[in-house]
């Protein structure tokens, strides 16, 4: 479950989107962390020798004399696990020499474009200054700024031509509801006035305050503050609140002199005592400060004179350590400060597995029966593992451990299972099982109490919820009706190499001989989540393992069903890494009983709509939907959270509850959709990343 970097969606919002190998041969300068390409990427190395040729630069880290570095002009061993303090150094460098020293006019167009710098972000009151809070919003002002559609959802800026507040054409609020605003030309949304966003209000500022960040260095002060200008706003209430670009917090964060005055800030780049200098890092990393220097000096200054074309290869070495986003993030703020995110050639180029289906659009209706049902019922599988193996059980990490010292702390000694559970029943996380009784019951008793339609049947599940008679599996996942029965496990090693935490997975899951060594106790500290004394064993029923060899699943499992190899059968395969779709061929038949993968699939459908006939029939099932990223429901909570379960607020489903939606299953005629194509595609049509479009023509 470690292929997508967190960082990702923490800083853009979306799954990871990066360039094919060809664009490493677009590339002027290229820094490799992490990405062991010609030992990973063997048919794809030849773009990073070939590029070399070109004149391009390339920087490799690495702890040990790994294959990349012979491709290196420079090696840099950093210590294991330290790469976020090279790429904090590097960025130390850029920012102060082309964004505070010098304003680099196309850095300063890009940020001002493309990034969140302009943003004016909130500060409250908190030890001895201030912390950083949530971003301005247009509905904080009196009138909301001209904005009737979603102001809470609508950054602000201040505009350097009108010298006033404006909330700007492009953030998320601008995307549902209206038409035409949700983009990143530089206009006033309620005017469509051109405006010039201002970065800093170093110079316009009307006080400086000192603001703590927090800093996770055992022996050293929680918060190190920095002095911060800020600017005075008026808000609706009445209230007097101070606001920073968030420029000037990076700059702060970066521990940059800025002639502010205050503690913290480096005197030059030799100041060890100061976070994120190259003399601080050189402490950190073991590598050279002066590499350090030349290194974040030459990607900035290479990332100016061809437009952005200053990329970073990374990949495991770097994405498997625990605070991975944190190293990832600290090469995103480089290439932000550098405009190189978005250019051809340039920006981040993250390598772990073959995680991403170019055709992804045209391949998930089929994969994902939408052309008969929706919605589908998904289930993420980090949080389903977690708790189906009982590792909450044993489970050391303490969340309040992993806490900002600025944080709020609303859910101040909850459990890492704790969160999980808050965020299902808040409905940002999938679950599976739903809840604690089947959804096909919970229907037919919603039917039997007067629910004539999926708002009735909702409306009676919402008071099962608030009554406590029905409730989130996750709430007590050792209960025997919580338990997964039944599992296919399909081209996939889960119990040798896929599974995080094997032995659990072993005792709890399978019931099998196992290296656990005691009985965690650890969970017994959880607040939403049932302790039982003994801990569930076995609670998988069946297994089946689907695949073309014998592995360690395949050992543990009740069946193995023999699939065709990559030679025994027609497929396509497609990567994030080519633009092309790559067709393979039946060279050979499949051997003796296996099938190709299709076939098996459809022979289960088979032989399933069968017994199905006489078992089940047709139902109705109860989706608890996730508000989904790309859909008007991830605008639901805009100004903080409220949990309906602690008496904030009710529960509303899409609101503060997952969507409850109600989907017919017609069981028996299962295999008869397997083979066809289904109506929705017309009725409905397709979509992918919140873009829909009528299919008939294709249909």
């Amino acid at each position: 479950y470690c292929d997508l970097p967190a960082a990702s969606p923490q800083t853009w919002g979306e799954q990871t989107d990066v360039p094919e190998a060809a664009d490493w041969y677009n590339s002027t300068y290229l820094i490799v962390a992490g990405a062991n390409l010609p030992m990973t990427r063997t048919p794809d190395a030849h773009f990073a020798t070939e590029v070399r040729y070109k004149g391009a630069k390339i920087v490799s880290m690495a702890p040990d004399y790994a294959e990349y570095v012979k491709f290196a002009d420079l090696w840099m061993p950093v210590k294991q696990g330290t790469d976020s303090a090279a790429f904090l150094a590097m960025g130390h460098v850029a920012l102060k020499e082309f964004h505070i020293e010098r304003q680099d006019p196309y850095f300063t167009d890009y940020v001002r474009t493309y990034t969140d710098l302009p943003m004016l972000a909130m500060l409250r009151p908190h030890g001895e200054g201030y912390v950083t809070d949530r971003t301005l919003r247009a509905s904080d002002f009196d009138g909301a700024l001209g904005q009737s559609n979603n102001p809470e959802w609508k950054t602000v800026v201040y505009d350097e031509i009108s010298k006033s507040f404006v909330a700007p054409n492009g953030s998320i609020g601008f995307r549902w509801g209206e038409d035409g605003k949700w983009n990143t030309l530089p206009k006033n949304a309620a005017s469509q006035a051109e405006i010039h966003a201002e970065l800093s209000c170093v110079d316009t500022r009307d006080a400086v305050v000192s603001v703590g960040f927090p800093h996770f260095n055992p022996g050293e002060p929680a918060l190190l503050y920095r002095n911060v200008p800020v600017r005075k706003v008026k808000l609706a209430d009445g209230t007097e609140a101070l606001v920073a670009t968030v420029f000037d917090l990076q700059v702060a964060q970066y521990g940059i002199d800025r002639g502010l005055g205050g503690g913290n800030v480096a005197d030059s780049y030799d100041d060890a005592d100061v976070a994120y200098t190259p003399a601080w890092a050189e402490k950190v990393t073991g590598v050279k400060r002066a590499d350090l220097i030349r290194t974040g000096r030459e990607f900035a200054d290479n990332a100016s004179k061809t437009r952005g074309k200053s990329m970073v290869i990374m990949g495991a070495a770097i994405n498997h350590w625990y605070h991975n986003d944190m190293s990832y993030r600290s090469i995103m703020n480089l290439l932000h400060m550098c405009g190189c995110v978005g250019q051809s050639g340039g920006g981040w180029a993250h390598y772990v597995g073959q995680e991403k289906l170019r055709p992804l659009a045209g391949w998930a209706p089929i994969a994902f029966a939408l052309d008969w049902h929706r919605p589908p019922r998904h289930m993420n599988s980090t949080t389903f593992w977690y708790f189906h193996t009982d590792q909450w059980r044993y489970e050391k990490v303490s969340a309040d451990g992993l806490l900002a010292p600025s944080a709020k702390a609303r859910y101040k000694g909850y459990q890492l299972a704790d969160y999980n559970v808050v965020a299902q029943r808040l409905g940002w996380l999938p679950s599976a099982p739903h809840f604690n009784r089947n959804p096909l019951d919970v229907v037919a008793e919603a039917e039997k109490a007067g629910a004539t339609d999926e708002a009735g049947v909702a409306r009676h599940m919402v008071e099962q919820l608030k009554s406590g008679k029905l409730a989130f599996a996750y709430e007590d996942i050792d209960a025997p009706e919580s338990h997964v029965r039944n599992l296919f496990v399909w081209r996939a090693n889960l119990i040798g190499c896929s599974a995080k935490g094997h032995e659990y997975f072993l005792k709890h899951l399978l019931g099998a001989q196992n290296g656990v060594l005691q009985e965690g106790l650890d969970g017994k500290a959880c607040k939403e989540v049932k302790w039982r004394d003994a801990a569930a064993t076995a609670k998988l029923d069946l297994m089946v393992d689907i695949n073309f060899r014998l592995n360690s699943t395949g050992a543990y499992s009740d069946i193995v069903l023999p699939t065709a190899t990559w030679y025994e059968k027609h497929d396509l395969n497609t990567t994030d890494m080519h633009p092309f779709i790559h067709p393979l061929a039946e060279a050979v038949s499949p051997g003796w009983e296996s099938k190709s993968d299709w076939q098996i699939f459809q022979s289960i459908a088979k032989a399933f709509s069968g017994l199905a006939e006489k078992h089940l029939g047709t139902r109705k099932d109860v989706v608890a939907l996730p508000m989904h990223h790309d859909s008007p429901f991830e605008l639901a909570q805009p100004l903080g959270v409220k949990d309906w379960k602690r008496g904030e607020c009710e529960p509303v489903p899409g609101k503060t509850l997952p969507l409850l939606k109600v989907v017919a299953r017609d069981y028996p005629n299962t295999w008869r959709k397997f083979i066809a194509l289904g109506p929705l595609m017309t009725k409905i049509g397709n979509n992918i990343k919140g873009i829909d479009w009528n299919t008939e023509q294709e249909y």
